[in-house]
């Protein structure tokens, strides 16, 4: 058994808690896992998360420290032997030592009590596979060279790879997610073996939104492009994310962007994540230009075309948020940020009118600001002089865009004479006159014609009611 000297801290109130419970009631119990890993690291922990193995009963030992804390268990699962306990924002889960066998079909494995080495070697990878004892926290125990391994940032399995990821596949996603989240390197026989049993993804042993927590786990590590890539390098982005695939080695023209799609996209989901933590705002650059293999076409003198890939892209979004389990009311969002992503260069690249920007703030409402994010972003050329005359204009036409729309108060924009009152006004039921008139009034607002108001709105309608309609039912005719 390696040990190496602890580098926890014991001062903190609920691990001192459960150290000295352990030595009360003369238990065998011991912090297991990511604290370690991440303690070792010296990374920020955002409240405590704690796994305690217990060498015997873990549910009575959860219960009893529980009753210390005058508090309940959160949940129970007697059957697998665990249960979690939350203190304020402190959340510990407890599980007895076991060992594991699993079946073909299932991920769920077969479990009976074991021993410290056994419970640690069914871990997924060495650098989880650290514990500190509760009654003698002075050394952490290392059975698989996990402290070497943090040291060297390598991703490899305590026990024979192959087994490790066809028992359970869910851990091809979960390698790729800590290389990715710790910009760690995957060991070659253990990337092997993520490649030959990538198809077990397929096979319904792992839930779809297990995989696709996983991703988005990938997508919120600080660099995605390293996992976004071993997932295409080892096949495995074939199967959770074809789409995505096929981007790759897709040549466009290189002004602004990588010749390549897929590896210009991973720059932008780099670009982005420098400046937002928020998940969606990447994966809508990762999405940007997901639909360029479909619309690609070759035109003489100017090189690859990808006409339409903003509309397509966003049309192609309610089968893969179908398909991968992602939550549906972000899809609104997503499908706006790809359908306007190239507003605001175009508007770059030629005298922008004011009509020209308050139509695009408008349509872009409450998502401007993350709009001009991901527009900045998808600069990725590597022609500096380019680059840099590109975002001098589009600063430009970024600094107009806002204060149009914080002038005109278009966030949100729509007429501010309401279908009910044109009704009412023009003495029409519900029909599509109502909405010839509704659009002309937000049309003479966007253009410039008239001010954002409710009154110079009205007066419009006024203006306009009689001829359109006029016009509108000798249509009709």
């Amino acid at each position: 058994m390696k040990s190496n000297k602890a580098n926890i801290d014991f001062s903190n109130k609920i691990i001192k808690s459960l150290s000295e419970y352990t030595v009360k009631t003369k238990s065998d119990a011991y912090i297991v896992g990511g604290f370690v890993r991440d303690s070792i690291l010296k990374l920020d922990m955002t409240g405590l998360d704690l796994d305690v193995m217990v060498l015997g009963d873990a549910v009575g030992f959860a219960e009893g420290f529980a009753k210390k804390h005058k508090q309940n268990l959160t949940a129970v699962y007697k059957n697998f032997g665990t249960a979690l306990l939350n203190i304020g924002d402190n959340k510990i889960e407890f599980a007895s030592a076991r060992k594991e066998s699993y079946k073909r079909d299932s991920r769920k494995p077969a479990v009976e009590a074991g021993s410290l080495a056994e419970d640690l070697s069914r871990r997924d990878f060495t650098i989880n596979a650290l514990a500190v004892s509760l009654r003698e926290p002075e050394d952490i125990i290392d059975l698989f060279g996990g402290i070497e391994d943090l040291k060297n940032g390598i991703i490899r399995t305590p026990l024979e790879p192959e087994k490790t990821f066809f028992d359970d596949p869910l851990r091809i996603m979960r390698a790729i997610r800590f290389a990715s989240k710790l910009g760690f390197a995957i060991e070659e026989n253990t990337f092997k073996a993520i490649c030959d049993n990538r198809e077990r993804l397929k096979e319904e042993v792992v839930s779809q939104e297990r995989i696709t927590t996983e991703f988005l786990k990938i997508l919120e590590s600080p660099k995605p492009s390293v996992g976004l890539n071993l997932m295409y390098l080892s096949g495995v982005l074939d199967i959770v994310f074809p789409e995505m695939s096929k981007t790759a080695g897709v040549e466009q023209r290189s002004d602004y962007h990588h010749k390549d799609v897929f590896y210009h996209t991973l720059e932008v989901v780099d670009n982005i994540s420098e400046v937002t933590n928020d998940v969606w705002l990447r994966f809508a650059a990762l999405t940007h230009d997901i639909a360029k293999p479909k619309t690609k076409k070759f035109m003489q003198g100017t090189g690859w075309t990808f006409h339409g890939h903003e509309e397509l892209g966003a049309r192609m979004m309610k089968k893969i948020f179908e398909r991968m389990r992602l939550p549906f009311n972000k899809i609104d969002y997503i499908e706006k940020l790809i359908r306007l992503h190239l507003r605001p260069a175009a508007l770059a690249n030629q005298d922008a009118t004011d009509s020209a920007i308050r139509r695009l703030a408008a349509e872009a409402g409450e998502e401007l600001v993350d709009l001009l994010k991901l527009c900045r972003a998808d600069i990725t050329s590597k022609n500096l002089a380019k680059v840099k005359k590109y975002m001098g204009n589009f600063a430009y036409v970024e600094k107009r865009i806002v204060e149009v729309q914080e002038k005109d108060n278009l966030r949100n924009f729509q007429s501010p004479v309401r279908g009910e009152e044109i009704m009412k006004i023009c003495e029409l039921q519900p029909s599509k006159p109502v909405g010839i008139l509704k659009t002309k009034i937000e049309e003479a607002i966007l253009d410039g014609i008239i001010p954002n108001t409710y009154d110079a709105a009205l007066e419009y309608l006024y203006k306009i009611k009689d001829v359109t309609l006029r016009e509108y039912f000798k249509s009709r005719r």
